[in-house]
Parts: C-alpha cells; structure tokens; sequence
C-alpha cells in the first residue's frame, strides 16, 4: 500500500477562513449562508417567473431560513447526542463548534414550508416542489464545508483519490464521502432544474419533483453512510446508523409522493397565481 501513498491526497486545510481579533470566519459557516444565499436566489427566481409577489418571497425566505437553521441545530442535538444536550440546554446555543445535522434541517424546513404554506393559503405541494430544486445546490456547498471541517468522512480506502485527513489526526487514507455527497446532490440539482424549467414538470404533476428529490437525496444519504466512519460512539455496533434510520422515512415518503403523482392525470398548465386565488387548476 505504502507505494500508493503519493497519489493520495493530503488534507490539512484550516477550517478557519480569517480571524477578527477574537472572532473568525470559517469556511462551513461561510458555505451555509452561500448555500441559504443560492437557495433564496432560485427561489426568488421561481416566484418571479410564476407571477407571486415579492412579500411572499420575502415570507418564504425567512420561514425557510429559520425553520432550516434551527431544525438543522435541534436535530444534531436531540439525534447524536440528546442525554449531553438535555442536562445542558444552554449548549444548544452554541454552533461555533459546528452541529448542524442535514436531517434535522429537513424536518424545520418541512415544517417552516407548511406554516407559509397555510399563512398564504397555497398548495403546501407546490412549496415542496419548488424548494427541492434549492435544497439539492445547497446540499453541495454544505458538504463542502464538511470537508473543509475535516469532518464526517469516511472508513480507510486504498482508492487513489483517498484523503488523509491530518487535523483529525489521521494518518491513513479515508473514503471522501464529503465529496461523494456533494457530487451526487449536484447531479440531483440538474435533474431537478431541468424538469422544471425545461419540461414544467412541476406544473402538471404536483409532488413529482418533492418525490424524486427525497428518494435520491435520502438514497444516497443512506448508501453512502455504508463507507462512513460513525459519526457518535453509540452508533459503532448499530447495524445501521443514526444517519440510516432517519433516511428510511424520508425514501418511504418519497416513493409514496411519486406514486400518488404518477398515478395522476397530468394538471392543465394554468397560472398558479389562479390557482392560488382559488381557482384550482384543471386536470386533463
């Protein structure tokens, strides 16, 4: 193995981007807002294209941003680590460590979708649609951080391309699950952007795009998690891990959302702001 080792790749990237006396800038903190800055321009893109104003644009923005954010702070918490957080509440404040987790985020952000959704009375489906195609961009960046963090990587490969993630104390090749993450979501993007914006998909067939994204994403979330080394100590003996289990219901609901759209007649492409007023649209 040893005459391998120059093709491997060394990592040792400080997560930290700058310092401010004693405040610093990190690359996963800077990656989440680009991720939450990307997700609110599509967005803003979509809703600008289908004729919806700009308060609720500005309504979906923030029931997205926090519900995403503090979903994505609870799960780490009440999911790894939950006798540590509960005895010590006051600790779920602090994010400078890091503690974000992706499933989390996509409970708060399920829930924040659902509160705008009934605050101005639009199809919650049409929401979930839409914010895929974001989600998927910012699961990118935000795997990207991960790995700037040296953080949630992999079991020891004899690949080529294997990091040795040396401020982690690693002295051994790992699988770059960060990055096999990151690529896989952004193959989920293009998919996502093209049926929307190419084929209407979204339009004719509510729930199809929300369930091919949670299928893939989640999909890939679980099979990944085969080469990942165990995020928390309890989960070493687990059969599967903490990451798996919590995949599960998201891929069954998945699969349920796209039978159910498949099954269904295709909708008569109507201005949703139409339908929104309480017009439904027609369905051929």
């Amino acid at each position: 193995m040893e005459h391998l080792l120059p093709l491997f790749v060394t990592w040792d990237v400080n997560p930290a981007l700058l310092h401010i006396g004693s405040f610093e800038i990190r690359y996963y903190g800077l990656l989440w807002a680009i991720a939450l800055g990307i997700s609110a321009y599509i967005f803003h893109n979509i809703m600008q294209r289908e004729g919806l104003s700009e308060k609720a644009f500005d309504s979906i923005f923030w029931f997205g941003v926090i519900s995403t954010v503090v979903g994505a702070r609870l799960g780490h918490c009440l999911f790894y680590d939950p006798g540590y957080y509960l005895t010590h509440p006051i600790e779920i404040l602090d994010i400078r460590q890091g503690g974000l987790a992706s499933h989390g985020a996509a409970f708060g952000l399920l829930l924040g979708l659902w509160l705008f959704s009934r605050k101005n009375k639009m199809p919650y489906i049409w929401s979930l649609d839409r914010i895929s195609i974001a989600v998927a961009i910012s699961g990118v960046a935000v795997r990207l951080g991960n790995l700037m963090n040296s953080e949630i990587y992999g079991t020891v490969t004899s690949l080529p391309w294997g990091f040795i993630f040396v401020r982690d104390g690693e002295t051994l090749p790992k699988h770059p699950t960060q990055i096999y993450e990151a690529l896989c979501y952004l193959v989920l993007f293009i998919i996502l952007w093209w049926m929307y914006y190419k084929k209407d998909t979204a339009r004719r067939r509510p729930g199809l795009m929300f369930g091919f994204f949670l299928i893939v994403l989640f999909g890939t979330r679980f099979l990944i998690e085969f080469i990942k080394n165990p995020q928390e100590d309890f989960e070493v003996n687990m059969l599967l891990n903490m990451g798996q289990l919590l995949s599960i219901p998201f891929i069954l609901t998945g699969i349920v959302i796209l039978w159910c759209a498949l099954r269904k007649p295709p909708l008569d492409p109507a201005p949703l702001k139409k339908s929104f007023s309480g017009t439904p649209a027609k369905r051929k």
